[in-house]
Formats: structure tokens, C-alpha cells, sequence
């Protein structure tokens, strides 16, 4: 991905998480679970609308980042797998 730059520390927006779960074949009760949030937080984020609390956001990057989501920014956000 020519041009493109990580996003670390930066929100993530609906899409990313969408993808970033489609890539890891991981339902919304699973990354809930995983990022110690509410199944409905991470469909509220889902949907682009307020996800609660201000650290909900940065629980779900780092729980997708554990799993090997890179997150990155080349015009358009996206995401990345990485081998672990």
C-alpha cells in the first residue's frame, strides 16, 4: 500500500471496525468481549453514532491491534492484517 500511514493512536471509524472484524471472521459479541465493552457500543460505533464512554474507542482499536489489525490512512481509511 504505496503512500499509506498507520494510524496509531488516531479514532477509528465505523468502516475500519467493520473490516477490521470482517478480517478477523469476529462477531460483535466476541470483539465486545475481547475489548471489555458491551455488544451494543461496538454497533453503536458500527453506525457511526456515540459509542459511550471516551475510552470505549481506544479499547477497541487496542483490541483489534492485539489480533494483528493494522489501521491505516492512504486517502482513505482502511485496514490491514498483519501476520502474527
Amino acid at each position: 500500500m504505496s503512500g499509506a500511514k498507520t494510524r496509531r493512536g488516531l479514532p477509528i471509524g465505523p468502516e475500519q471496525c467493520r473490516m477490521a472484524r470482517a478480517a478477523l471472521r469476529m462477531t460483535i459479541a466476541e470483539l465486545a468481549e475481547r475489548a471489555g465493552v458491551s455488544p451494543a457500543t461496538i454497533s453503536r460505533l458500527e453506525n457511526d453514532h456515540p459509542c459511550g464512554p471516551g475510552d470505549a474507542l481506544g479499547r477497541i482499536r487496542t483490541a483489534l491491534e492485539s489480533r494483528g489489525i493494522i489501521f491505516i490512512d492512504g486517502g482513505s481509511p482502511g485496514v490491514q492484517l498483519r501476520k502474527l
